[in-house]
C-alpha cells in the first residue's frame, strides 16, 4: 500500500505537467483571406472635410468656466492656504444647496412643530428653498 501511495505521489507531477503544457491549438476554421484592396477606390469620392467646424470661434466657456476666471482674477497676490481658501468661498458663492442642506436649515427651524403639522411645513420649506 505504502508503494502504491509513493507512486501515485510520484506521477501525479508528471501527468499534471503534461496537463498543463502549452501547445499550439489548430484553429477550428481557417482564417479567410482578406479581399484584394483593388475593389476599394483610390482615392475618396469626396475630399475630407475637416473634424472642427469652419468657423475658428471657441467653444462656448460654461458658468463654471467664467466663475473660475473671475476668482481667479480676484485671487491674484494671494498665496497658499489663504489663496485656496478665498477660491473655496469665491466658487461656492451662489451655489445651491444640496438636499441635506436644506433639510438641516429647515428642520432646525421647524422645531417644535409635529405630525401633520411638521410635514406640511417641510415640504413648504423643502419647496421654497430649491
Amino acid at each position: 500500500m505504502k508503494k502504491l501511495i509513493a507512486m501515485c505521489a510520484l506521477v501525479t507531477p508528471m501527468i499534471a505537467a503534461s496537463a498543463f503544457a502549452q501547445t499550439t491549438a489548430t484553429p477550428a476554421t481557417p482564417a479567410t483571406p482578406a479581399k484584394p484592396a483593388a475593389t476599394a477606390p483610390a482615392t475618396p469620392a469626396m475630399p475630407a472635410t475637416p473634424a472642427t467646424p469652419a468657423t475658428p470661434d471657441k467653444p462656448a466657456a460654461n458658468a463654471q468656466q467664467d466663475k473660475m476666471k473671475a476668482c481667479n482674477t480676484q485671487a491674484a497676490g494671494k498665496k497658499g492656504d489663504e489663496r485656496k481658501a478665498f477660491m473655496k468661498e469665491c466658487l461656492s458663492k451662489g451655489a445651491s444647496k444640496t438636499q441635506q442642506e436644506k433639510m438641516a436649515s429647515c428642520s432646525k427651524s421647524g422645531k417644535g412643530k409635529k405630525g401633520d403639522e411638521y410635514k406640511a411645513y417641510m415640504k413648504e420649506c423643502l419647496s421654497k428653498a430649491a
